[in-house]
């Protein structure tokens, strides 16, 4: 349980980490932000909507939530806002380039503490592996076909696609990887647990 709001806490912080460098953001923070930037609402809200919005797409394709997706939608937008109200504006590229670098290697080891917790997946990566049950199509291809199109979408409305945009989907699988390692935690015993939901969403990320 720690492991997991350690994780999904951090993950809010590298996100908001991101939107202070202003170099470009994650493919699904990009839509956050033109999204805020249309309704006037904070990055934070915007993503607990999002994710709240995603998991009702999970209902059709009989996707079964844990503890761990729930928490996902309202732990990670309350840490983003609260990270951006403490962090001042970073105006001087020598600042934005470490907050990138620094966002990006906490993202990464926030995916591997979140995911290797083992309470479900991201409401996010829940819709790619859910799309490719029922479709029948690769995880790559259903990841790759959706965050294209969150990335096109946010960047009209006003999201910010830049270097770091293409740093972050370089770097995120390896980092990942090797922090699903590192914070690696027992299986959970098969006893029909309410909490930890069904699959393996690490293939969400590591075959992305």
């Amino acid at each position: 349980m720690l492991q997991l709001y350690v994780g999904l806490a951090l993950y809010g912080a590298s996100s908001a980490l991101l939107v202070e460098a202003g170099l470009g953001l994650e493919p699904w923070g990009v839509l956050h932000q033109g999204l805020a930037e249309l309704t006037g609402l904070t990055i934070g809200v915007v993503s607990v909507i999002v994710g709240a919005v995603v998991l009702l797409l999970w209902i059709p394709m009989r996707q079964r939530p844990g503890l761990g997706t729930v928490s996902n939608v309202f732990v990670v937008g309350i840490a983003m806002d609260g990270t951006l109200a403490l962090v001042p504006d970073a105006h001087a590229l020598g600042i934005r380039i470490p907050l990138l670098v620094v966002g990006i290697l906490v993202n990464g080891v926030a995916t591997g503490l979140y995911i290797a917790a083992r309470f479900g997946p991201g409401p996010r990566d829940g819709l790619m592996t859910g799309l490719h049950e029922r479709t029948g199509r690769s995880i790559r291809l259903m990841r790759t076909a959706i965050e294209v199109a969150v990335v096109a979408t946010g960047f009209v409305l006003g999201g910010t696609v830049g270097v770091g945009t293409v740093l972050y989907a370089l770097a995120i699988g390896p980092l990942a990887q090797l922090f699903l390692r590192v914070f690696a935690v027992p299986s959970a015993s098969s006893g029909g647990s309410t909490v930890v939901a069904a699959g393996q969403p690490e293939q969400a990320i590591l075959r992305g």
